[in-house]
């Protein structure tokens, strides 16, 4: 078959498995074994061996890695819900740098460290500017965030928040 088939079949069942309520279970630590499983389906479409690198077989195929997808489920959801979140202008009255970031609760538990609310705001706030700026228009936010995740290929939220 050829690669779009291929790639046509994965978005078809693969795809609609692993993005199905991922805000909930992307940051569990079951999620690697999930993302182990993606990357044997991507190195079976393009037919590669067990030690290759996927990380620009996902760029080829222009296929979201799970940290990726949930990166991309989480900010689409901060954006959708905006009212449920804080900014920090909201917060105080400071003319700050960061006030027209997401407010992060202080709070010790890794719980609700891992939770929707917090870790969107937290990776929402990591966004370039760029992307920020798009929130107003969903269509051109979510291709233009998209293709940022598309391009680096996130493996890990580590590495989407160090990207900056």
């Amino acid at each position: 078959m050829s690669l779009e088939v291929l790639r046509t079949i994965y978005f078809s069942y693969a795809h609609s498995a692993i993005s199905y309520g991922i805000i909930f279970w992307g940051n569990s630590r079951f999620s690697t074994n999930i993302f182990k499983v993606q990357k044997r389906i991507i190195r079976i479409i393009t037919n590669t061996g067990r030690r290759d690198s996927c990380r620009l077989l996902f760029k080829q195929l222009q296929i979201l890695p799970l940290p990726s997808q949930y990166i991309f489920s989480l900010v689409v959801f901060v954006d959708k819900n905006r009212e449920l979140f804080l900014s920090n202008s909201e917060i105080h009255d400071i003319n700050a740098r960061y006030n027209h970031d997401l407010h992060l609760p202080t709070t010790n538990l890794t719980l609700v460290k891992k939770g929707v609310l917090y870790c969107g705001s937290k990776i929402y706030n990591c966004l370039p500017l760029s992307i920020k700026a798009l929130s107003g228009d969903a269509k051109r936010f979510k291709t233009t965030l998209k293709s940022y995740l598309l391009k680096h290929c996130f493996y890990s939220l580590d590495e989407s928040y160090q990207c900056q």
